[in-house]
């Protein structure tokens, strides 16, 4: 490594790169445990007695986050019992009876844990289980970890055979719309990173959640681990709760977040529209091939998100991938575990000091959409050109056309629009040396004017998205010949020698 490299990498907050080896936990976590209970008085105290004596060097701290489902069999006494015992027990209560699925959305409000995982009060999952689910995070920088019943352990109890084959039907036809080869999809003990967990949107309240946060993980990229656990079933006599109509919702789940991409809360970074262009991979793969001829070996790319282009331009010499949203932080942080060329690093292209020992550090400085969110052109374009070497580029995509602006642009916190002429004039008074300021994406004009103008909306339409991804061979063939400026402009711009 060299020196350069070395400065770079010391005020970095770099994720832990792992091995695979077998060796101590050197990491602990803090843990949330979310329990829903629903009329379990036989059970219920066993249960979280058992879980409270937990004890091990991988938790340094627990929570458990009870979610009394409005129970009519005494199982709120004792849950208010346990509760005045032990102070890591914090007790929550519906009024009305509203499902698993409820339970845990109120419980993960509630959550300030490291980890999050679902623990059932009904004694068919054993608390013993839940260091080996948790050292996944330790050495694999796992964002989620599914407790499996069906993967090899030393031994393993015979489950009933109608249930065990539901479930499975259930695990194989989600791997096929995942493209994940889960083994128990419809497991209990689910461990996820809880700012991940709790960036999610939840919309079932019932147990069609186990199927809905399987779905949304792998739309997100989680690093989706499993772990084998054991498993103690009741009947149905005993007071088993799911039956067969769940199983027919849990086929309707498998369709609808197949086809739904609702897979971000609203937050104050657009996460959730940002999302759905980003699953406009034919369209993304244009945008890279477009950029790719400017690219060098040493790339610093402002506003990375979830990938999309970096997946595309790496394996570099050196490549920094930034972003400010905590969300796709997290998630490119798990993407460079194995990839010791990739470092990630908070980047707020506005914000000097965020810029500290980037100076003359890349060839190349990549910004996709980002000038038009910031408050101050002129500091943003200091800053990128601070970090390019004597010759380097800064290769900016902005969005075209200021008569288009509109509800979209609004949605998406567009500061503006350009124009060639207002692009060129921001470059130059930074000091760049502009090589040239072409078009791109004319195709889609048309469709943002009316949307964004005629429409009012404030966000796109799946349906469209889809129609996008299908055309997108013909429409790239036509976009040359089209009569009009592109939705955005790209410009490549050079830091002068001296």
């Amino acid at each position: 490594m060299s020196v350069q490299d070395q400065r770079l990498l010391e005020p970095m907050q770099r994720w832990s790169h792992v091995t695979m080896m077998e060796g101590p936990i050197s990491t602990s976590f803090s843990l949330s445990v979310l329990v829903p209970v629903y009329n379990e008085r036989y059970l219920v105290e066993p249960s979280l007695r058992r879980l409270l004596a937990l004890q091990d060097p991988i938790i340094h701290s627990m929570e458990v986050i009870v979610v009394d489902d409005c129970s009519t069999d005494g199982s709120r006494e004792i849950l208010q019992q346990i509760a005045s015992e032990d102070d890591r027990v914090v007790l929550l209560r519906h009024e009305r009876n509203m499902g698993k699925g409820a339970a845990l959305r109120t419980a993960l409000e509630k959550a300030t844990g490291e980890i999050s995982i679902v623990h059932d009060s009904d004694l068919e999952y054993n608390p013993a289980d839940i260091p080996l689910l948790l050292k996944p995070f330790a050495t694999e920088s796992a964002d989620a970890v599914f407790g499996s019943r069906y993967l090899s352990s030393h031994y393993r109890r015979a489950l009933m055979f109608r249930h065990t084959l539901s479930n499975k039907a259930l695990t194989f036809l989600a791997n096929i719309f995942t493209d994940l080869n889960l083994s128990d999809i419809e497991t209990c003990y689910k461990a996820i990173r809880t700012p991940l967990f709790q960036s999610i949107p939840l919309r079932h309240n019932d147990f069609r959640f186990e199927i809905e946060i399987a779905f949304k993980l792998a739309k997100r990229r989680a690093r989706i681990f499993e772990a084998p656990i054991s498993y103690l079933a009741r009947s149905y006599q005993e007071g088993k709760k799911i039956g067969h109509k769940d199983i027919w919702l849990a086929l309707s789940a498998i369709l609808h977040f197949w086809f739904i991409d609702d897979i971000y809360k609203e937050d104050q970074y657009g996460s959730q529209i940002l999302a759905s262009l980003e699953k406009a991979r034919r369209f993304n793969l244009w945008m890279g091939q477009t950029l790719a001829p400017y690219v060098g070996d040493r790339v610093l790319e402002i506003g990375s998100g979830i990938g999309t282009l970096t997946g595309q331009f790496i394996p570099r010499e050196l490549y920094l991938a930034s972003d400010i949203n905590p969300s796709y932080l997290s998630y490119l942080r798990s993407y460079s575990v194995g990839k010791p060329y990739l470092r990630v690093r908070h980047i707020d292209a506005g914000v000097p000091g965020d810029f500290a020992s980037t100076e003359g550090q890349f060839d190349t400085v990549l910004m996709v959409n980002v000038l038009e969110h910031v408050p101050n052109e002129q500091i943003t374009l200091e800053n990128i050109k601070s970090s390019l070497m004597p010759g380097g580029r800064a290769v900016i995509l902005v969005p075209q056309h200021p008569a288009l602006y509109g509800t979209l642009d609004h949605a998406l916190d567009h500061r503006e629009r350009y124009t060639p002429q207002s692009l060129r004039q921001g470059l130059e008074q930074a000091g760049f040396q502009v090589e040239r300021i072409f078009d791109f994406n004319r195709f889609s004009v048309p469709g943002w004017w009316f949307n964004g103008k005629v429409l009012k909306r404030k966000t796109f339409s799946p349906v469209q998205l889809k129609v996008l991804q299908m055309l997108m061979p013909v429409l790239r063939r036509l976009d040359p010949i089209l009569p009009w400026g592109g939705l955005s402009l790209i410009a490549v711009a050079t830091k002068p020698q001296a």
